[in-house]
């Protein structure tokens, strides 16, 4: 299994079903052009509901603008600093450092800016959805002219 899987059966009456343990062996390039390291999700432990994920954002690079379509998102950020611009035309937008946690509610246009030109941020993903990328569709935006 490219993914590293490990399962363990739990013990007749203990709850039923079983753990599961993901390696990610590489990153994997998304839609909103990032590098994801895939952890839980349907494909890789039989997810239902949830998914997590480690994102990892290069030095001055930024994500596509996109949106969840109907399902919530939450970051931890491990490192690095991030603005995340978010809202109708990202005209909002909020920073956040180590230690931070992160929600972003379902359908909201959001894009993740590393502000930093020499490290990558890296940021601990979960969502409501099983899919690594079901669920993601790209938010058609246009930079006023000048804003870059």
């Amino acid at each position: 299994m490219s993914q590293g899987r490990r399962r363990w059966r739990n013990k007749p009456g203990a709850g039923g079903g079983e753990v599961v343990t993901v390696h990610p062996s590489a990153g994997t390039e998304t839609l909103q052009k990032l590098s994801y390291f895939v952890g839980i999700s349907d494909r890789t432990a039989g997810a239902r509901g949830i998914s997590m994920n480690l994102v990892v954002i290069p030095p001055g690079a930024r994500s596509e603008p996109h949106l969840h379509c109907g399902f919530e998102t939450a970051i931890y950020l491990l490192s690095g600093r991030v603005q995340t611009c978010y809202g109708d035309d990202l005209k909002r937008s909020v920073i956040n450092g180590p230690g931070d946690f992160l929600y972003i509610p379902e359908n909201v246009p959001h894009q993740a800016v590393n502000l930093s030109d020499t490290e990558p941020a890296v940021g601990l993903v979960a969502r409501n959805c099983a899919g690594e990328q079901e669920d993601v569709q790209l938010y058609p935006f246009e930079p006023p002219a000048g804003a870059d």
